[in-house]
């Protein structure tokens, strides 16, 4: 089958379907990951078609309402900014994700784009299913994983779970109804009902979060998807030649996330790393952490770009991140411990799994990073208590036994079966 798979927003919001994509690829598909035009060589390395959609992410970090996301401290205010960014974002999207439809047979449709993907589906008649990297259904077990880790008991996680559903489907109502208007000559929606029965599959591990009781059915925990490393990669030679030099460094990165004052949190890192007796690795990320003074990497500390986790991690002593769930899900697959430096959205969900499963002594809220003190004890606490390695190696053998892939290759492979030919296509 022809599959598009369709995401926005940041690296991590990507990556893993680089891993996704390949493995339906290799099962006889052919696969087109449409995303941000800044994600090409990434999609390309990893051996899969590529259709660009406009809107940069980090540029719109950079703006007037993504540096208002760096000061505020409210997950549900912060939220609600995002989703007002999304809305004025959404029917720049919407033109590219429609050409890419029309020469698929199938979408594969993320979190982050799903609203859109599905009226897509819908105006050209085409069998979709839903992709999600975080839990985002409505369950009475925790809160919403984007709003933070406070529960407001069984019966009010789940009302907020369906607040925050509305919330999503709300921000593209507009460009959602408009592509259906376009595509359908105005005729209906699909009934809320099919909606809520649609499938979704999420790329995480039932080990890391177990699936809610509550779920209706059709909402599958498959398994980790792996970012794809192309064949034959190497670290830099320079990286190599450091990490060589002495005992396993501890990797410091914050991925797409942009912070106010970077130089005064490169320094606070640096430092407690030195407090804790440790060598570092610290990737610049979006946010532009250093290394060193003005004069650059010192003996101790080392800045790098980006580089493949999965080369790097199983060779450093932890890993200290921001919580996104892509590089929380390669610090497990490496079997390494963590320390999350979590900061908004699902970060401080998945600084509570980390600490749930074992493998971190806890997380340090970036916003309360202000002496080198708490990262110091707790990267005292994860590189010296062998039980947060050892939890963290068991993990990582347990997760290689999982194939993500699977249940959306076997999802695939249904439709082709059942003959569900798409209908409509224009």
């Amino acid at each position: 089958m022809r599959v598009a798979l369709m995401t926005a927003g940041s690296r991590g919001d990507v990556a893993p379907f680089t891993g996704l994509g390949h493995g339906l690829m290799r099962a006889g598909h052919e696969v087109t990951l449409v995303t941000h035009e800044s994600f090409a060589g990434l999609v390309r390395e990893a051996g899969l078609g590529f259709l660009g959609l406009p809107v940069d992410p980090r540029a719109e970090l950079d703006s007037e309402d993504g540096r208002r996301l760096r000061t505020i401290r409210t997950g549900a205010v912060r939220l609600a900014t995002m989703l007002r960014m999304a809305r004025r974002l959404a029917g720049e999207l919407a033109p590219g994700m429609v050409a890419a439809a029309r020469a698929s047979d199938v979408l594969l449709l993320s979190g982050s784009v799903a609203p859109l993907g599905r009226a897509v589906a819908d105006g050209l008649g085409l069998p979709s299913r839903d992709l999600h990297l975080q839990p985002l259904a409505p369950t009475r077990a925790f809160p919403p994983s984007v709003v933070g880790t406070r529960s407001l008991g069984a019966a009010g996680n789940r009302l907020a779970g369906h607040a925050v559903d509305t919330a999503l489907e709300l921000v593209f109502a507009r460009a959602a109804r408009e592509i259906r208007g376009e595509l359908s000559g105005g005729g209906p929606r699909s009934p809320a009902g099919a909606r809520r029965a649609r499938p979704v599959h999420h790329g995480f591990s039932p080990l890391v979060v177990p699936r809610p009781p509550d779920w209706r059915p059709g909402l599958t925990v498959d398994g980790y998807w792996w970012s794809r490393t192309p064949p034959g990669a190497e670290l830099p030679e320079r990286l190599r030649d450091f990490l060589d030099a002495g005992p396993p460094p501890v990797f410091v990165g914050l991925g797409s996330l942009t912070v106010a004052e970077p130089e005064r949190v490169s320094a606070l890192i640096v430092r407690a790393l030195r407090a804790a007796g440790l060598r570092g690795v610290i990737q610049a990320g979006w946010s532009g952490l250093e290394a060193g003074g003005p004069d650059g990497d010192e003996d101790d500390m080392m800045g790098i770009g980006e580089v493949p986790h999965a080369l790097l991690f199983p060779r450093v002593a932890a890993v200290v991140h921001h919580g996104g769930a892509g590089t929380t899900a390669a610090g497990l697959r490496a079997g390494v411990p963590a320390v999350p430096l979590p900061m908004w959205f699902d970060a401080s969900f998945w600084a509570a799994r980390l600490v749930a499963v074992g493998v971190s002594p806890g997380p340090v809220p970036l916003a309360r990073l202000t002496t080198p003190q708490p990262l110091a004890e707790a990267l005292t606490a994860a590189t010296r208590d062998p039980a947060y390695r050892r939890r963290a190696a068991a993990l990582a053998a347990r997760l290689r036994q999982e194939d993500g892939v699977a249940r959306v290759r076997a999802a695939l492979d249904g439709l082709e079966r059942d003959g569900d030919e798409p209908r409509g296509r224009r």
